[in-house]
């Protein structure tokens, strides 16, 4: 008995220490309909949510960094990165900051709900998001909501509650069908619903590309409707009569409609008796009538342009020779690929040390990231260039591809848009060098990332060109470079703060055992140096560099 009740005592002090939280599913609905059940919990009076779930239900494409604690989100036009157990976070180039610190459960990052509820996250999935009664809920993005009906003995109303200045245009095809059009307006949500009534049988409200379309099937005493707005709400009103006015009510538009002969008694029904249809049961049939677009209505935010190349930069004057900086790929606890006991990272420094001797002789200055087996953080060789002012950033890495037959030389440039999946896919693995940063990640470096700009992309791509040209030229390397396609781009972290022109070198592929054997040779090692040393010579010959 001494040990049972020892041991609640035990349980019971850990509850009494811990934070206090319950566990919790809670639903995501999307336009009003169920989607997903979400992992979550209430923790101090904060509601946590699955953070990988939650953004890829709502489109976002997530990232999720094991080692690092750290989660990215992407979309066209945005980014966020958050990291295990902070407050802090950045979002579209700018420190945030929670409620509460992100937590880890297990494989899941937590993160409060508050999040989705950012007008940056709410933009990029093209949603209103809204977290009440224990339900995250996402809409359109609109500018006219049905918020009422009203059913009593005499009419019927459905009320609609715009967002600005909304205009209507309105036909009865038909002596029970009334169709109303709502040009460059989108509702919050598609419905279809029927009244059990006698002045309204049914109602199909959808998104038509750019406007809002109503149809609505009139009940056997449905003979006479009106389209009114009052203190700033859109009435659609149907009686068996000419309706009283609303008070203060200014009437737009009064159509009466040929009565069908019904002698039947009014009934007096709640709104509770309003029956939801399928789109089925009320097909929306098209609206023939023209709508002209007339008066102005509430903009959606326009969607995030992707970056052009823009003019090509001129080269810095500070200083009177070129400085490069040259980066062998991943090493220290990070190996890069392996394949049958050779590591990439290995062969990339020693590529790396003769690219780095050649340039020395070639009287540039020269800065080399790492020149034996260390881990240096992505971010830390980025931050290198910048602090030593560097006009060219080389980093030399080894593909590595679950396709045996893939080979070849190939030369990146960082662009937000892969030229194609298997660009995205190099990309993912070079990438995943974050997962052995066991620092979190600076938020101040992320900054000057995140807003270094996309004008050294002329000139990235340029340089990839001259490199790519020389070691197609170069002897004694046998490597394949297929000159019509070895100058790719992809979003490489590593190239993403360099303030400077920069390419990432993938001189063959390790998985390939043709590229594999070659690379470990020290003679292709010295020639594939030289190549590249050809292809930055003659880039800076031809920028006015050297004389």
């Amino acid at each position: 008995m001494k040990h049972v009740l020892r041991l609640l005592g035990i349980v019971l002090l850990g509850i009494l220490s811990g934070p206090v939280y319950g566990q919790d599913k809670i639903p995501l609905l999307i336009s009003g309909r169920k989607q997903t059940s979400l992992s979550g919990r209430v923790q101090n009076g904060v509601t946590y949510v699955d953070l990988q779930k939650t953004a890829r239900s709502l489109g976002l494409n997530v990232e999720l960094f094991a080692r690092s604690k750290q989660a990215k989100l992407t979309a066209r036009g945005f980014y966020a990165i958050l990291t295990a157990p902070l407050r802090e976070f950045i979002v579209n180039a700018k420190s945030a900051k929670l409620t509460e610190p992100v937590q880890i459960d297990g494989s899941k990052i937590l993160v409060p709900v508050e999040f989705f509820l950012l007008p940056e996250v709410q933009k990029a999935v093209g949603k209103e998001i809204s977290f009440s009664d224990g339900k995250l809920q996402a809409e359109r993005r609109f500018n006219l909501e049905r918020t009422d009906n009203g059913v009593t003995a005499t009419e019927n109303r459905l009320v609609f509650q715009p967002r600005g200045q909304v205009t209507w245009s309105s036909q009865a095809p038909n002596p029970h069908t009334v169709e109303v059009v709502f040009p460059n307006v989108t509702i919050k949500r598609d419905e279809n619903f029927r009244f059990k009534t006698d002045f309204i049988s049914s109602v199909a409200i959808r998104q038509d590309r750019a406007d809002a379309k109503m149809k609505v099937i009139l009940g056997k005493r449905g003979s006479y409707w009106t389209m009114e707005e009052v203190d700033g709400k859109i009435y659609f009103r149907v009686g068996a009569g000419k309706l009283a006015p609303i008070p203060s009510a200014i009437p737009v538009q009064t159509t009466p409609v040929a009565a069908e002969t019904n002698t039947a008694a009014s009934t007096n029904v709640s709104p509770d008796e309003i029956e939801e249809m399928s789109a089925e049961e009320t097909p929306v049939t098209a609206i023939s009538a023209a709508v002209s677009p007339t008066g102005p209505t509430m903009q959606a935010a326009a969607p995030a342009t992707v970056m052009k190349p823009g003019p090509a930069v001129a080269m810095s004057s500070a200083h009177k020779k070129m400085r490069i900086v040259v980066d062998p790929g991943h090493g220290g606890k990070d190996p890069g690929a392996l394949r049958s006991r050779v590591r990439e990272k290995d062969l990339n420094l020693a590529v790396g040390k003769e690219l780095y001797k050649l340039l020395k002789k070639g009287n540039f200055e020269v800065k080399i990231t790492r020149d034996n087996d260390t881990f240096i953080p992505l971010s830390e060789r980025s931050k290198l260039s910048n602090n030593f002012k560097a006009d060219l950033f080389v980093s030399v890495h080894t593909n590595s591809s679950k396709n045996r037959n893939a080979n070849g030389f190939e030369v990146y440039f960082r662009s937000e848009k892969a030229t194609d999946k298997e660009a995205a896919e190099t990309a993912a693995l070079e990438n995943e060098a974050m997962q052995y940063e066991e620092v979190h990640y600076n938020f101040v470096d992320a900054l000057l990332q995140s807003l270094a700009k996309n004008e050294y992309i002329n000139e990235s791509s340029k340089l990839a060109g001259y490199v790519r040209n020389e070691v197609y030229k170069q002897p004694g390397i046998g490597i394949s470079v297929n000159k019509n396609s070895s100058v790719r781009q992809a979003n490489f972290y590593v190239l993403k703060g360099v303030q400077s022109p920069a390419i990432l070198v993938e001189m063959g592929y390790i998985s390939s055992s043709k590229d594999r054997g070659r690379l470990t040779q020290s003679k292709v090692q010295k020639n594939m140096a030289q190549g590249i040393y050809n292809g930055i010579y003659n880039y800076a010959k031809n920028e006015g560099w050297l004389q």
